[in-house]
């Protein structure tokens, strides 16, 4: 059997090693756009401000491909698959590569922005520990610094800078930051909270060109305003990497349309992590939750199946939790449904603590919660709305101070 995986990271490693753990015989590939071992993608912001080094980064050894019998192929990309023919083709003259079973876990890039200059050096998207080690050898030279978004990554660039000792402006384009994570309420919490520590946040703005002599000095603002500053870092999500994939072939929305066993479409191919559409448990829809624990477990499923041994996912279910500055947040789920939906919404906030809860119920199902500054048992409803255990109290019961949640899952 010839295995063939597109993607080096978190979900490409653990198929890798799932087929292997089924499979010592056939023969794996792995093909991989970055040219170094795997690493922690979300370590990098870590290595930004300052409290890691680059060098703690990977996350298998360099005996990794050998110990488990991997043929790597880093530093390309793949051009296409033909999905009749078997093969996987590389970019420029690096020919194709055969497969009986292919898995697409090829993660996301950064999602581009329209602007004028872009081309001007001190720009970066912070995906890639190579983006990374620009933005540490820029710094010198640095003093202030503009992040376009307000979700995680954007958070995590300003954050890191600021411990840099630079002035940051982090423009969002929505009103209030972290709105694809949390709610309104939270979201003012958190405006407050980085107001608070001296960042200058600015909402509902977004960059519309940028200028300077050879590098960046500046931006335009979509209010027409002028902002000065020596770096831009461009924060505003991602979208699954997926130029290579023949969408007459393989089903494709956002992601790679799988089923539970993490299939696509296309018999013998399968998909996992950043690059997968999968049914979300709370939303009992198609959705892309791209996070670290959902690509290790589709990518173990993946390649356990691709090596014969059944497994089924029921679904993913995206879930954070974020430490910014001196607040805790965690959310999991659903956690700003439409009204028209029907849920039943309860919420609880103590502002001599700078505390808020909020659980969201389909009926007798937790579907999803967000809490901050308030984190105590928040793993436990992570698992009801994952198990989608039948709650035998009120929702209002849900946010007694002190209430054991653990006792619901008997």
């Amino acid at each position: 059997m010839e295995y063939v995986i597109i993607g080096n990271g978190i979900a490409g490693i653990h198929g890798a090693e799932a087929i292997r753990r089924h499979d010592p015989e056939g023969s794996i590939t792995l093909i991989g756009d970055e040219a170094v071992p795997p690493y922690c993608r979300p370590m990098i912001s870590m290595v930004l401000e300052g409290s890691v080094s680059p060098e703690q980064l990977p996350i298998r050894d360099a005996g990794f491909y050998d110990a488990f019998r991997i043929t790597p192929v880093l530093g390309r990309r793949v051009a296409n698959i033909d999905v009749e023919g078997r093969t996987v083709r590389l970019s420029g003259d690096g020919g194709d590569i055969r497969f009986d079973r292919l898995l697409i876990a090829s993660g996301a890039d950064p999602r581009p922005i329209a602007a004028d200059g872009l081309d001007l050096d001190h720009i970066f998207y912070m995906r890639t520990e190579q983006h990374v080690r620009g933005m540490l050898k820029a710094l010198p030279s640095v003093k202030t610094a503009l992040v376009l978004g307000g979700g995680l990554v954007g958070f995590k660039a300003a954050y890191g800078l600021m411990r840099r000792g630079i002035r940051v402006t982090q423009l969002i384009r929505s009103e209030y930051p972290l709105s694809m994570q949390v709610d309104r309420t939270a979201g003012e919490m958190i405006l407050a909270e980085l107001v608070r520590k001296g960042l200058d946040v600015r909402v509902g703005l977004s960059a519309a060109a940028f200028y300077g002599r050879g590098r960046v000095e500046g931006a335009r603002l979509s209010d027409g305003s002028e902002l000065p500053c020596d770096m831009v870092v461009i924060g505003k999500g991602v979208l699954p990497a997926l130029s290579f994939v023949p969408r007459d072939r393989i089903a494709v929305d956002l992601g790679v349309l799988v089923n539970e066993h993490m299939e696509t479409s296309a018999p013998g191919i399968y998909a996992a992590g950043d690059a997968a559409e999968f049914v979300d448990i709370a939303r009992k829809t198609r959705w892309v939750n791209a996070i670290w624990p959902e690509a290790v477990l589709q990518g173990r499923a993946a390649g356990a199946n691709m090596a014969g041994r059944p497994v089924a996912l029921k679904g993913s279910l995206g879930r954070n939790v974020i430490r910014i500055f001196d607040m805790d947040i965690m959310t999991g789920g659903w956690v700003d449904p439409p009204e028209s939906l029907g849920f039943e919404v309860v919420t609880r906030m103590d502002h001599h603590r700078n505390t808020y809860r909020k659980m969201v119920l389909d009926g007798d199902r937790l579907v999803g919660t967000v809490m901050v500054n308030d984190i105590d048992q928040g793993g436990t409803l992570i698992s009801l709305i994952q198990s989608e255990t039948p709650l035998k109290v009120p929702g209002k019961r849900l946010l007694t101070p002190g209430f054991n949640y653990r006792q619901l899952l008997n």
